[in-house]
């Protein structure tokens, strides 16, 4: 982990975020999307203030995470659904690990009590992380949904905040 630092994501991040975030979806077990959003739709639906992005030594990208509010409804303000993803040639070198930390802390000092998120059954290296960082699983929705033909469960994991009230 000593070689990775993690900071605030830019405009200037979108190009390798998006690549991160297609090499994720080709590898077929990270969200029933199949195509990475552009740029302008990925900054409308995320919140900007909890965006960070996971950088080796010379700057260059190596993940990043993101949340989006899960409703407009003022009782949900503080709920958040996120997404992490780390490029494969950079997995276990604990981006993941520090991205989700950022997260917690940014949330937390925002007044965000949940982070929720969905992660395939099969993604058994991001189910064991989002464990490591305080996510518990609630649930499984079974056959939720059809990815490449197939059926998918989605295992729900959320993480509350233990000093928001």
């Amino acid at each position: 982990m000593v070689d990775v630092t993690v900071r605030p994501m830019t405009d200037a991040d979108a190009g390798r975020v998006l690549t991160i975030y297609q090499a994720g979806l080709d590898a077929g077990n990270a969200s029933f999307e199949v195509t990475a959003p552009t740029w302008a739709a990925f900054d409308a639906a995320r919140l900007t203030a909890h965006r960070f992005v996971a950088v080796d030594p010379l700057g260059a990208v190596l993940g990043w995470v993101a949340v989006s509010p899960t409703s407009t409804r003022e009782v949900y303000a503080g709920v958040v659904e996120h997404s992490v993803y780390v490029d494969p040639a950079a997995q276990g070198r604990g981006a993941g690990r520090l991205l989700l930390d950022a997260l917690v802390s940014s949330t937390e000092a925002a007044g965000i009590w949940t982070i929720q998120s969905g992660v395939f059954p099969e993604n058994t290296a991001s189910l064991a992380l989002h464990q490591r960082t305080g996510f518990r699983v609630v649930g499984v929705r079974e056959r939720v949904g059809r990815h490449h033909g197939r059926w998918r469960d989605v295992v729900l994991l959320e993480r509350r905040s233990p000093t928001i009230a």
